[in-house]
């Protein structure tokens, strides 16, 4: 379908939707509970409506304002749920027909209209952002033992205040079918629902809203993807394109339809335009893995090659480099965009090389020689080695492998030089002694 034919039909529906509410660009919520629905809602979501502008109005704003209001999805399409359904309690203020519903919408449901996008996600590495910390011991006891020191009560804070927030968790249920307060409420993107479903929709189109406009800005992303060990939006904003964003960005068209946001609506890229758009030949995907070479996050960076969703390995690399190169050839030459690549694939390669396998190789004689202390988070030598790979090494290749100077140098390769350094320092010294100092 062409682009202006995409843009006649989207004003042909918006034509024969009636207006929803009155002006609320103020941000006033007067103007919600005082909402008429007159349009083809069911009996059921109308009163849904009616109820909740008064109780909850700052839901129905965002729903008013949403595509799927003006498409006629209300909250009994996504909220109800049969009687026997794992998530399933009785709505407390329904006397006549009873009325199943559940505050848990997942994936399942939203894959019921969205077919493709969630198909996407589950091939995606996205999908393993729970599975994949699960059988880490060393990470829950770092979260329980170390973070949450033991506590009798309160150990999980650190992991359902933190961890939880992003990486998401299998969601349980009390007696009365609603989620507990371990699980949940968490914008996890790989939280496992009652219904076996996996992923989390509203963790870059954040609900009632759903709006593609935000998942489309990099601070959708940023949430998640920022700080010491993934500063991807710190390095966003390093980068020639995260300057040109930080100046002029809100003057860019960011709502247009799927697989017609194109170089024009905007002048530089965002996460989005990279790693999921649909731009020149390339489809709108929800695999972020897609168009991925390298694993950047691991110990060592490899070159993707595995069809496994719970592998890090997830994706074919070479092809992934050839769908990026498409997305960076709609605005530099080949020349621009095959130099880049050679610029950072070296910065990978050095990090795995002179790196990694040096520091990994003394680890591992340490280990041997019982010259490593039981205790991971109280041994200097134990610890520098995880900053290496785990801070400065992921910086580091990142920086690189997404144009940020200062991530690549002074917060990856200069700091990586002084780990190994001390790493070196601390091997020979307990090779002399023979003792853990």
């Amino acid at each position: 379908m062409t682009r202006p034919l995409r843009f006649a039909l989207t004003l042909l529906l918006l034509s024969t939707c009636p207006a929803l509410l009155a002006d609320t660009s103020a941000g006033s919520l007067a103007a919600v509970k005082t909402l008429k629905i007159d349009r083809g809602l069911s009996e059921e979501g109308k009163a849904c409506i009616t109820c909740h502008q008064q109780t909850t109005p700052g839901q129905v704003a965002d729903w008013a304002d949403s595509r799927h209001a003006h498409a006629g999805v209300s909250c009994i399409d996504c909220h109800q749920v049969a009687g026997d359904s794992p998530m399933a309690a009785r709505h407390a203020n329904v006397q006549d027909t009873p009325v199943y519903v559940s505050a848990l919408v997942s994936p399942a449901v939203c894959g019921r209209c969205h077919v493709d996008a969630k198909k996407q996600f589950d091939a995606s590495g996205h999908f393993r952002a729970y599975r994949q910390i699960i059988p880490k011991d060393s990470l829950h006891a770092l979260q329980v033992v170390h973070e949450g020191r033991n506590h009798p009560e309160l150990s999980g804070a650190p992991g359902e205040t933190g961890c939880m927030q992003c990486h998401g968790i299998e969601i349980k249920l009390d007696a009365n079918n609603r989620p507990t307060p371990e699980t949940w409420p968490n914008n996890g993107m790989g939280n496992i629902y009652p219904d076996g479903s996996t992923g989390s929709c509203n963790a870059c189109h954040s609900r009632h809203k759903f709006s593609i406009a935000e998942a489309r800005h990099p601070n959708a992303c940023a949430s998640c993807h920022l700080g010491p060990d993934h500063p991807n939006i710190e390095i966003f904003n390093n980068s020639k394109h995260g300057h040109i964003y930080n100046t002029e960005g809100d003057e860019w068209t960011m709502d247009s339809a799927p697989d017609a946001w194109e170089p024009g609506d905007y002048r530089g890229p965002t996460c989005a335009t990279c790693h999921m758009s649909g731009i020149g030949e390339l489809q709108v995907t929800h695999n972020i893995s897609e168009r991925l070479y390298w694993n950047l996050w691991a110990k060592k960076s490899s070159v993707r090659g595995s069809d496994d969703v719970l592998s890090p390995l997830l994706g074919d690399g070479p092809a992934g480099r050839e769908k990026m190169k498409l997305v960076c050839n709609n605005c530099h030459t080949r020349t621009h965009t095959d130099n880049f690549f050679k610029q950072g694939d070296k910065a990978v390669m050095l990090y795995n090389e002179a790196y990694y396998e040096p520091a990994t190789a003394m680890l591992n004689e340490l280990k041997e020689k019982g010259l490593l202390k039981d205790n991971p988070w109280t041994d200097e030598f134990q610890i520098t080695y995880y900053y290496l790979w785990h801070h400065e090494g992921r910086r580091a290749r990142q920086g690189a492998m997404m144009g940020a100077p200062d991530y690549a140098h002074w917060h990856g390769f200069f700091e990586l030089q002084q780990d190994l350094y001390k790493l070196e320092q601390i091997y020979a010294q307990r090779l002399e002694s023979g003792a853990i100092e």
